[in-house]
């Protein structure tokens, strides 16, 4: 194969790049073009695989269409409250205030969305929202939401690249120029010009061995940011969706929705109790049912205190973890999910037709006969780039975030369907924003440099170089996995946070000597290679920190310190790379305007 020096690279030259093409990256293009800019979207794998499709339970809006009383300031609160109050107030509050205006701009464009009898969206209850405000399309919402945008922005002529990653982000002079890629068929290189670049790529659960994420979730965005000299925000706080299979081991880690308990399903132990009373917290104990009759009428006439089992996530996932460890578990680690003994089959099979179809069809259950087997599973990242809430521009001139890969939205724990309405509104904004940055720029575009590209190109065939006795890239993944399901999960510790880090910098030295076979083409050997660099910079990202957090919020848990502590909510923890190395840093948290913290203050009383 040529060298990096000699090889003729594919250039493309638009005004926006957007790298990710789920719900925000697809957001982001459609407004980006709308705001008249040349716009490309690019996505590591086909259109339309994106997670965003697995967001099955529904878009949190405050339309108010089943409770009146809803409204943008009490779903300000909820999310503020889900996130323990590190969320960035002003995008708690952009999110609250618009995203019902998405909602109904995805109905205009054609999402068939469920309806109440008298016509409206229909709305569902989940963990954490004071009101039923899921808009949803069965237990397919995410899809809906896919096929929507997609045909939105296919129909608008936006260029798509598909199959095509992206290892490097190129600047000019501290600001963006582009970005650097490959052909995933043909591992032909390609270079994009753009003075504006949109990360939308999504998560980082494929660092953790039982995770809900798909093969593309390997941290390209948050490394990309990093690599380009952004910072990530809240990097500990990782989500373990508390209802994920846990057996048959093929289908391990698959999301079971939200929406099953939303819809009268009940967590029990071995022994057949309804735990989750034994877990409540102070402070939700004024508005969740002390008893499971007083949790079943609230199903009849929405009233009652809601069940517990509907508490958020990490709330949730904690409490079954409890139970699996105190030996209360079900026979494959987990507990039961029951909805059969609960609900007619015909409503199961209307209401929830995706997870009675995935559970009879790869697990052999039929949940409207018997509960499911169920376990937390690595689900989303809380933290990210740290962007302006207004503009989701990172502190690199010219590079944007929106999505999972932005910070600072969800603070300490995402509420259940705030990640599709996140993706809309911040989507949008990043999307405007950055069309406006590039028709913007005083004195002409960034240049792409020929020696930045074979920088880039020398990196990527490196593995290619390497003596083929050095260890392979499948193996270095599955040690990480170990490494990060074993001592950054769910409970953590100094001392296993300290021993993680020490394994973390050995697989560093392993990735970076990793050797692969054949040639360009059609190898996913070198994929894994270049994704490993990803992955373990993120990774060490997240033990940082949370050994630099000393205390238990939201989606991270400290048996060593098991108390949340008033410092530590004043606080963001802040990660960047100086001269290749991860550190961390605090800085202080914003705090909200005297009308938004009287809220807060209204809703802690």
């Amino acid at each position: 194969m040529p060298a990096a020096d000699q090889e003729t690279y594919e250039r493309h030259s638009y005004d926006v790049v957007v790298i990710g093409a789920g719900g925000a990256g697809l957001r982001a293009a459609i407004a980006a073009h709308e705001s008249g800019a040349r716009t490309a979207l690019i996505c590591k794998s086909l259109l339309g695989k994106a997670h965003t499709v697995m967001a099955e339970g529904g878009i949190a809006a405050a339309m108010a269409n089943l409770w009146p009383e809803d409204n943008w300031q009490v779903h300000f609160r909820d999310t503020m409250r889900g996130g323990k109050l590190l969320n960035h107030w002003r995008m708690a509050e952009l999110h609250a205030k618009e995203a019902p205006d998405r909602v109904y701009e995805l109905e205009q464009w054609g999402a068939l969305f469920d309806r109440t009898p008298d016509g409206k969206i229909s709305q569902r209850d989940f963990g954490g929202h004071r009101y039923a405000r899921l808009a949803h399309v069965g237990d397919r919402t995410g899809l809906e939401m896919i096929r929507t945008l997609q045909q939105r922005a296919v129909s608008l002529g936006i260029d798509v690249f598909m199959e095509l990653t992206v290892t490097e982000l190129l600047k000019d002079g501290g600001k963006v120029s582009g970005a650097f890629g490959y052909w995933r068929e043909s591992g032909r290189f390609v270079v994009f010009e753009a003075p504006a670049i949109v990360l939308a790529t999504g998560g980082i659960g494929k660092s953790w061995r039982v995770t809900s994420n798909s093969w593309e979730y390997t941290g390209d965005g948050h490394a990309l940011a990093l690599r380009a000299g952004a910072t990530l925000l809240n990097m500990e706080f990782v989500q373990f969706h508390p209802t994920g299979m846990v057996w048959p081991p093929a289908v391990r880690g698959l999301l079971v929705t939200e929406s099953v308990r939303g819809d009268g399903g009940a967590l029990l132990n071995s022994e057949g109790k309804r735990f989750m009373f034994d877990y409540i917290p102070e402070f939700f104990k004024a508005e969740t049912a002390d008893s499971p009759e007083e949790a079943d009428r609230w199903y009849t006439d929405k009233r009652n205190r809601r069940p517990p089992d509907l508490l958020p996530r990490d709330e949730v996932a904690r409490a079954i973890n409890n139970e699996v460890k105190s030996g209360r578990g079900s026979p494959h680690g987990g507990v039961f999910l029951d909805i059969a003994s609960r609900r007619s089959p015909e409503f199961i099979k209307k209401r929830l037709p995706s997870m009675y179809q995935q559970f009879m069809e790869l697990a052999g259950v039929d949940i409207t006969k018997e509960p499911m087997e169920i376990a937390p599973t690595c689900h989303y990242v809380m933290g990210g780039v740290e962007v302006d809430p207004d503009s989701q521009m990172s502190v690199v001139p010219g590079l944007f975030a929106a999505g999972e890969v932005a910070g600072g939205m969800h603070g300490a724990n995402r509420l259940g369907g705030n990640s599709l309405s996140d993706l809309l509104v911040f989507g949008k904004r990043a999307g405007e924003h950055a069309a406006e940055y590039g028709a913007a720029l005083a004195g002409g575009r960034p240049k792409v440099s020929t020696a930045s590209a074979h920088d880039a190109a020398e990196i990527a065939l490196a593995p290619f170089a390497h003596d083929q006795g050095h260890d392979n890239p499948y193996s270095v993944h599955q040690e990480l996995q170990a490494v990060m399901q074993d001592l950054v999960g769910i409970i953590r510790t100094e001392h296993e946070l300290r021993l993680a880090l020490d394994r973390l910098v050995e697989l560093r030295a392993k990735a970076a000597a990793v050797a692969v076979e054949g040639n360009r083409q059609y190898n996913p050997g070198w994929h894994l290679a270049l994704d490993l660099r990803n992955m373990l910079v993120v990774s060490e990202s997240v033990a940082r920190a949370a050994l630099e957090r000393q205390e238990s919020r939201g989606g991270h848990t400290r048996d060593d310190f098991p108390m949340s502590d008033p410092y530590w909510a004043t606080q963001n923890v802040v990660v960047e790379l100086k001269e290749g190395t991860v550190s961390v840093r605090r800085q202080p948290l914003p705090q909200p305007p005297a009308e938004l913290a009287k809220l807060l203050e209204e809703e802690a009383h």
